[in-house]
C-alpha cells in the first residue's frame, strides 16, 4: 500500500518498484538540495540511503532546508536528518555519515552505492565527488543554485561527460560567492532538488531521458528553462583517471589557493592593538552586540579609507567569511597593510563569543 501509486503505474509496476527497492543512492550533503532529495528518495522506496555531511544545523537553514526544525538547532545534519526520514518511512536503510567527505574515505564509500546525488555547497567538494565518481564509475546527479536559478544534470552516466568535461578548472578560491553571502529564494533549492531525486528514479527505473550530456537551467523569476548541450572530453577523463592509485593521498585544500591573510577569531581575541572592522552591508544581519567595530560597507570600502587605521592590526569579518577576503585584497592594493579576514562569518563569531563569554574591542 505504501508504494501503490507506482505499481499502479505501467511504466513501473512491482517489478520497478523492486528496482527501487534495491537501489543504493548516496546524498552528498544534508543542506538546501540534499533535504527535498532525501525527502522524495526515501518516500519512494529507496532501499539504502546514505548521508554525508559534517555541518550542524543553524537558524538560517531553515528557510529553504526542510527536513529541519527548530529542535534540530545545532545538531548534525545528518543525524537530524536521519531521524525525520526513519519517520517519514521506516522500511528502508539509511545510513548516517557525520563527518566530512575526503580523498581519503570518498572511494570506499562510493563503491558501497550505485547512484551519487552532489547536493555540496562549494567548488572543492563537487570536483572530488566528480573525480572519486569517474573513478569509481557511478552515475552522479548534480544540482547548484546561485539566488534564483538553479541547474541540474547527470555526470559520468553510460559514457557521458563529467563535471570537468563542463567546467575544467576550478575557480578561485572566494571568486564565487555562495548564498550564505548573496542569498537565495527558499524554495528554489526544493525545485532543483527534486529534479535531481527525479533522474535518480529514472536512472533506477531505466525509463524516460536523463539529462545526461545536457544541463538544464531553470530561472525561478520567469520560470523559464533552457538546456545546454554538454560533450564529452576524454582528455579529462584520462586526467581523472590518472589519479587513481593516488587518490586517497590528495587534500581538498590541495585544490584551493593557499591564503596566508586569515585569522581565526580565537585568535583574533587573544590578541590588543587591533581595528575590527564589518564589511557587510547595512541591511544585513544587525550587529554583534558583543564586538565593537569599525563598520564599513565593502561597497563603499574604497571611498572610506580614512577610517583604517594605519597604526593597529585590521581584522575583518562578514557574513561568511568570503567579502572579508575582498576587503583584504582592496586594502592591500591601496598599499595598507597588516589586514586579515576572519576565517569565520559572523554567525560562528557571535556563537563564539557567546560561549566564551568576552567581549572583543578596538585596542582593547
Amino acid at each position: 500500500m505504501r508504494y501503490n501509486r507506482h505499481i499502479i503505474l505501467s511504466e513501473i509496476g512491482q517489478e520497478g518498484q523492486d528496482k527501487i527497492s534495491k537501489a543504493k543512492v548516496l546524498v552528498i550533503g544534508a543542506g538546501g538540495l540534499g533535504c527535498p532529495v532525501l525527502q522524495y528518495l526515501t518516500a519512494a522506496g529507496i532501499g539504502t540511503l546514505g548521508i554525508i555531511d559534517f555541518d550542524v544545523v543553524e537558524l538560517s537553514n531553515l528557510q529553504r532546508q526542510v527536513l529541519f526544525g527548530a529542535s534540530s538547532l545545532g545538531e548534525n545534519k545528518v543525524i537530524a536528518a536521519k531521524k525525520r526520514l526513519e519517520d517519514l518511512n521506516d522500511c528502508i536503510s539509511i545510513v548516517a555519515y557525520p563527518e566530512k567527505l575526503t580523498h581519503k574515505n570518498a572511494i570506499d564509500l562510493f563503491n558501497q552505492y550505485d547512484i551519487i546525488v552532489d547536493g555540496s555547497d562549494n567548488f572543492a567538494t563537487r570536483y572530488l565527488v566528480n573525480d572519486a565518481s569517474v573513478i569509481t564509475n557511478k552515475p552522479l546527479v548534480f544540482g547548484a543554485i546561485y539566488k534564483f536559478e538553479g541547474q541540474v544534470t547527470v555526470f559520468n552516466y553510460n559514457n557521458g561527460p563529467s563535471y570537468r568535461c563542463l567546467f575544467p578548472t576550478q575557480p578561485a578560491k572566494g571568486a564565487v560567492p555562495n548564498c550564505s553571502e548573496i542569498g537565495v529564494l527558499g524554495v528554489l533549492p526544493g525545485i532543483i532538488g527534486n529534479m535531481q531525486a527525479n533522474e535518480v528514479l529514472k536512472i533506477i527505473l531505466g525509463i524516460g531521458k536523463t539529462l545526461s550530456g545536457e544541463l538544464l537551467c531553470y530561472n525561478a523569476l520567469n520560470s523559464q528553462t533552457i538546456k545546454l548541450n554538454i560533450n564529452r572530453s576524454e582528455t579529462e577523463i584520462e586526467t581523472i583517471l590518472s589519479k587513481k592509485e593516488h587518490f586517497h593521498t590528495y587534500h581538498v585544500e590541495e585544490l584551493c589557493e593557499v591564503d596566508n591573510n586569515t585569522i581565526s577569531i580565537k585568535e583574533v581575541t587573544n590578541q590588543g592593538n587591533i581595528q575590527v572592522i564589518d564589511v557587510r552591508e547595512s541591511h544585513e544581519t544587525p550587529k554583534i552586540g558583543s564586538l565593537e567595530v569599525t563598520s564599513i560597507p565593502l561597497s563603499t570600502l574604497e571611498s572610506q579609507l580614512e577610517k583604517i587605521d594605519s597604526e593597529k592590526k585590521k581584522v575583518i569579518f562578514c557574513q561568511s567569511g568570503i567579502r572579508s577576503k575582498r576587503a583584504v585584497s582592496i586594502l592591500n592594493a591601496f598599499k595598507i597593510t597588516n589586514c586579515y579576514s576572519i576565517i569565520e562569518g559572523a554567525p560562528e563569531i557571535e556563537s563564539y563569543l557567546k560561549k566564551q563569554h568576552k567581549t572583543l574591542s578596538n585596542g582593547r
